[in-house]
């Protein structure tokens, strides 16, 4: 049962990292120590795990059990959680959606099933919602993929599903172009009942925010958490000087943390983690690799610019 049952998604919201050991099992302290440090910024919202960030397609359903479990213990009665629900059939969806309720989680990011890339219908894609809603009273959050990877829902397919599945509460935004992004939020946060855009546009955050987005979901969150809510702040206040000031901050670690492939996001969170002393290793379960040293030192050089790792520091660590 949700510990924070009259949760709406909205506002700051991190997706944390799972760390691994050597063998690639869980690296259950370290994966607390992550929960507490992120958990501990202010101005949060809500934390998400089993998503990209957790590398949840890698993980089986005991792991994300678990990861559940141990995010409950660690900041379950200080912030609500958000867990994703990654499958490709509705069915397991749906038991994935039970099994987060019944950890305890207070929202769930509804990924869409993988063989979307082949073409899909609005009957589709509301089977799918419905068959979860069907499972779970929990608030449902669409992840809206760019409508180029064949996952993305079009105008008209969410149109029918906030009005059929009640649950639906947000949409986590991945569009990638300005001016169907910027229609989403006034045609969604505008209806009678409204649904709230978080945004994930993560690479250019500061435009997606003054566009009027009421919150934002990121895997970056997992590392750079306090900015990113001092950030949320600044541009709610309409204090345009902090919120570009906070964004010059921030952009280094875009540029670094968002470069190709993509697919390596998270994986370059995990080694500025490790710059920053607060994970011992930056392991990844295949088909992800570790990145190269040269890329690793562009991370550091990153973490400098935005002032979260100083130059002796650097240095230091460098010689060791």
């Amino acid at each position: 049962m949700s510990r924070h049952p009259d949760f709406v998604p909205q506002g700051v919201i991190p997706a944390v990292l799972l760390p691994f050991h050597e063998d690639m099992s869980i690296d259950e302290p370290s994966f607390r120590a992550h929960l507490r440090e992120v958990g501990a910024v202010q101005g949060l919202s809500a934390i998400t795990v089993n998503a990209h960030s957790t590398e949840v397609a890698s993980c089986t359903e005991d792991e994300q059990r678990r990861v559940m479990e141990i995010a409950g213990e660690e900041v379950g009665g200080a912030l609500p959680i958000i867990h994703g629900v990654w499958a490709d059939g509705s069915l397991q969806a749906a038991r994935i959606a039970r099994q987060a309720q019944a950890g305890g989680a207070s929202a769930l990011l509804v990924f869409p099933p993988g063989p979307f890339t082949l073409g899909q219908s609005a009957e589709m894609a509301l089977a799918h919602f419905k068959t979860i809603g069907d499972a779970t009273d929990l608030p449902l959050i669409v992840f809206q993929y760019p409508l180029a990877t064949g996952q993305g829902y079009p105008a008209g397919t969410l149109e029918r599903l906030f009005d059929e599945v009640p649950t639906i509460r947000a949409i986590k935004d991945w569009t990638p172009l300005v001016p169907q992004h910027e229609r989403q939020i006034r045609a969604l946060q505008g209806r009678k009942r409204p649904v709230n855009v978080l945004s994930t546009n993560s690479a250019w955050l500061l435009s997606s925010l003054v566009l009027g987005c009421n919150g934002l979901l990121s895997g970056s969150g997992s590392v750079i958490a306090d900015l990113q809510a001092r950030l949320y702040r600044a541009v709610r206040a309409n204090d345009l000087a902090e919120a570009r000031r906070l964004n010059d901050r921030i952009y280094p670690m875009a540029r670094v943390f968002y470069a190709d492939p993509f697919i390596d996001m998270h994986n370059r969170m995990k080694e500025a983690l490790v710059l920053l002393g607060k994970l011992p290793r930056a392991v990844v379960r295949p088909p992800l690799v570790k990145i190269t040293d040269a890329e690793i030192a562009l991370i550091k050089d990153a973490l400098m610019e935005a002032e979260l790792l100083g130059t002796r520091t650097a240095k230091g660590r460098q010689a060791a």
